[in-house]
């Protein structure tokens, strides 16, 4: 096999300790030594540049690119698979080797980036959003007609639900099309027109019964909950993250910290809003009222949250706004009070550890997967630091840019 060292520059583990001069090698698709004066087959200078763990973005929408929905009731059904393929290629290329998507990308989706087929990130899959009837992913509409956030088809089936035992036929049903995490509304929000996101959506038992059945899979719960009482009723049916998290109050912190509650603010989501509005995509003024309304609360509450000490992992809502965008995110987070270090934490191995993946990725240790993002210049410097990408190694193999290597 074939051993790679990276060598010359600075290494960021992922631990939240500062960059150090380290060496790191790759055999095949593993780390294998980090440290100095190490040495290998083939030689790669990163010189000038920083070594981090891949990024995560553990809130993402790959089907979709953009909130113009009238542009979408036009395009071709199929369409939607090619432009994912663009929107996962533009997604690596900004350094972040796995996501979370949210709801859209079936097991189709998961398996063509598996098996090479498009490029992409790694992706963990909920397949389709659990709603209420006249909750968020309701796309129902005074003139009668239908239009949800995510078309069903076969891959990816309907998830409107009401009453217990709807909800467990409905978890069942996504968990039978793929999904590795479970994801429910348990408030309205800010894109869906006819409804209130400070409103609470589900009842505390029909909450609990997503919960029990995910975990009867082994899976967990993310809950889009950006009203107070939503974002309770949540934490206490066992959600294992909150996203979004606009109207946090004292008590919904406690509960998050008694808990092991995540957050995933998605901070740039709501700003994505009001930019597409202002590029002249079609959206309702409901919506972008509601956008430009939680803005300032959002960044309060997260700002309280991180000060409370409460885990939090990066993520964006990509495909409500331009997906390649992700690392527009980390400065945000920094202006709520957390260290670079901690925001590239969230995006690292937080991250891993909301996911469940810290045994395999978040971190550069030996025994773990060779996913890594070399970056130019100080990483802490988060403004503008996807445009400093120099290389992205996914699996032990050089992706994004070129390698440089050159033979021991």
């Amino acid at each position: 096999m074939t051993r790679t060292v990276l060598h010359g520059g600075l290494v960021f583990d992922g631990s939240g300790s500062p960059p150090q001069r380290a060496d790191v090698v790759i055999e095949d698709d593993r780390i294998v030594e980090v440290g100095l004066g190490l040495d290998a087959d083939v030689a790669v200078d990163v010189s000038g540049a920083t070594v981090l763990p891949g990024f995560f973005d553990c809130h993402v929408h790959v089907m979709s690119s953009g909130v113009d929905r009238m542009r979408h009731l036009v395009e071709p059904f199929s369409y939607q698979f090619y432009t994912a393929a663009r929107n996962l290629a533009a997604t690596l290329a900004t350094g972040v080797t796995t996501v979370r998507d949210a709801g859209g990308a079936d097991m189709g989706v998961r398996q063509a980036v598996a098996d090479g087929l498009i490029a992409g990130p790694n992706l963990l899959i909920a397949v389709n959003i659990i709603g209420q009837t006249g909750g968020h992913t309701d796309g129902w509409f005074a003139s009668g007609y239908d239009m949800p956030l995510a078309l069903p088809h076969p891959g990816r089936p309907a998830a409107l639900a009401d009453g217990v035992d709807e909800l467990r036929k409905v978890v069942r049903t996504l968990l039978r099309a793929g999904a590795d995490v479970i994801k429910i509304c348990t408030t309205g929000g800010v894109l869906s027109p006819l409804d209130d996101p400070t409103h609470a959506h589900f009842r505390p038992e029909e909450i609990e019964a997503v919960v029990a059945e995910a975990a009867a899979a082994g899976r967990v719960v993310m809950s889009h909950a950006q009203g107070t009482v939503g974002i309770k009723n949540a934490i206490r049916a066992g959600v294992r993250s909150i996203e979004h998290g606009i109207y946090l109050d004292d008590e919904a912190i406690d509960l998050m910290l008694s808990h092991g509650t995540w957050l995933v603010p998605t901070l740039v989501a709501p700003r994505s809003v009001l930019a597409a509005a202002a590029a002249g995509a079609q959206l309702p003024p409901a919506v972008i009222h509601k956008a430009s309304e939680v803005v300032e609360a959002h960044r309060d509450s997260v700002r309280a949250a991180v000060a409370a000490g409460v885990n939090v992992a990066m993520g964006t809502d990509s495909g409500v706004g331009p997906h390649g965008r992700n690392l527009d995110e980390l400065p945000l987070m920094r202006d709520c009070g957390m260290s670079p270090e901690q925001a590239l934490v969230a995006t690292t191995s937080g991250a891993a550890r909301l996911c469940g993946l810290q045994d395999r990725l978040g971190r550069l240790a030996p025994g773990l997967t060779a996913d890594l993002v070399v970056v130019d210049g100080d990483c802490l410097d988060l403004d503008g630091l996807a445009g400093r990408i120099r290389a992205v190694w996914q699996g032990g193999r050089a992706v994004v840019g070129t390698d440089g290597g050159s033979t021991g």
